[in-house]
């Protein structure tokens, strides 16, 4: 019979089988972020639909194509978050963080919820580990936020990476340059996809981002928006850039980066990797000082960048750079009859409090039945109580990798196996 319910097309879930890969990448992502001095923000999962609208930008397709937006009872219209900065800087807005700390470095890891067509490396929820440092428009907080994006990766192994790296500009340069590609482009501008073709007039900078392979050839000889930048514009990055040759980054100019949010100002760079076919792309950020003005504040620069969880694990996988998987099971204790039951379960509360990873029978089975699921669970011992066992006082003690086994005390179970598993008093289990 066919299950009635399944996850909704485009999301999937993460089993125990799997998860333990997610708190490994997890844990290796926090100990960098806590070195750089990073602290973790988390916000709703839903905010007004005008904080992305304004924030992203309303000619994105994003906002027009991708968004999850729903009215509540009030009339009000609210959108499942499609990323995270607009959400971090309204927080660092109406949470007046500025006052707390001058430059605030946030990190985040969260879903995020967008209706693209599911494809392989797209979801409709998916997960995005990301930075921000907001407060300066200092060129060194653009080069530090692109060091912490390529420390993460290179310390869990990956390869084949390019930082792919621009300059968009600001309000003083960019329209300059906008006209000149509109000029560039006006002859081959029927040639363009139906999608370039609304960018032309809305936002033209976008067509070089396009994917499709006859809009990248009738961009590829297009000026460089670096011939265009003023000065403020070229200072910054030309110390961009002087920043990661101090810390001995390698980048790749180019000139088609310009990113899919229109909040972007000045820096913007990608992380590509040859490891996942036509999604390249796992990592991507920029600077955003204009973000804040379009949300209806004060000007407040930040930079920071966005990376997607499932596309690091997908290459990390294929790169076959986990390590194995972490014994999880450490005692199986099993009690033969109802007596024998109750002690056990009373045993196991005393020896998880002592951080010992514990699993009971909660079926009645036989003995051997239970070994069996001892053995499937992989106990690295086992603890057999039965009415004899209750009359003596003891119990026998099994090491499942060896076979050995011995009768051991009831009143010194707990202390033998605290010895055996190198535990110290309070300690907890192995982290994954």
């Amino acid at each position: 019979m066919a299950l009635k319910f399944r996850t909704p097309r485009g999301t999937r879930d993460i089993l125990p089988d799997e998860i333990w890969k997610w708190h490994f990448v997890e844990n290796r992502l926090r100990d960098i972020f806590r070195t750089y001095s990073f602290e973790e923000i988390r916000t709703p999962v839903f905010e007004e639909t005008e904080l992305f609208a304004r924030g992203i930008g309303q000619t994105t397709d994003i906002v027009q194509k991708e968004m999850y937006t729903f009215t509540d009872k009030g009339g009000k219209s609210f959108t499942l978050r499609p990323e995270m900065t607009a959400s971090v800087m309204r927080a660092f807005l109406q949470h007046h963080l500025g006052e707390q700390r001058t430059v605030q470095k946030l990190y985040y890891i969260a879903p995020m919820f967008r209706q693209e067509r599911p494809q392989a490396g797209r979801l409709r929820q998916f997960h995005q580990y990301g930075v921000e440092i907001i407060g300066t428009p200092e060129p060194l907080a653009d080069a530090e936020v692109i060091a912490v994006a390529m420390e993460i990766l290179t310390s869990l192994g990956v390869t084949g990476l390019t930082l792919k790296l621009n300059s968009v500009g600001c309000p003083k340069c960019r329209p300059r340059y906008k006209r000149v590609l509109q000029e560039t482009l006006r002859p081959v501008l029927p040639q363009l996809c139906p999608d370039c073709q609304k960018r032309y007039e809305t936002n033209p900078l976008r067509i070089l981002d396009c994917k499709r392979e006859t809009c990248r050839a009738l961009t590829a000889e297009v000026p460089s928006i670096e011939e265009y930048l003023c000065d403020d514009c070229r200072t910054h990055f030309t110390q961009v850039k002087e920043y990661l040759q101090e810390a001995g980054i390698e980048f790749e100019a180019d000139k088609r980066l310009v990113r899919g949010l229109d909040y972007y100002t000045r820096t913007a760079f990608e992380i590509v990797t040859d490891q996942l076919g036509a999604q390249d792309a796992v990592c991507g950020g920029g600077r955003y000082d204009l973000l804040a003005a379009e949300l209806g504040e004060r000007e407040v620069p930040g930079v920071g960048f966005a990376a997607g969880m499932e596309r690091l694990l997908a290459v990390m996988d294929k790169l076959n750079l986990f390590p194995e998987k972490p014994a999880g099971l450490e005692l199986y204790l099993i009690g033969l009859g109802e007596e024998a039951r109750r002690w056990c379960f009373r045993q196991a509360q005393t020896l998880r409090r002592r951080g010992i990873v514990c699993e009971l029978d909660y079926l009645g089975r036989s003995l051997k039945a239970q070994m069996r699921e001892a053995n499937k669970l992989k106990a690295r011992y086992v603890v057999i109580v039965g009415e004899n066992e209750l009359r003596r006082g003891s119990v026998v003690l099994k090491e499942m990798a060896t076979g050995e086994q011995q009768d051991t005390p009831m009143a010194s179970l707990e202390n033998e196996l605290v010895r055996r598993l190198a535990r110290e008093p309070g300690e907890g289990a192995a982290k994954s």
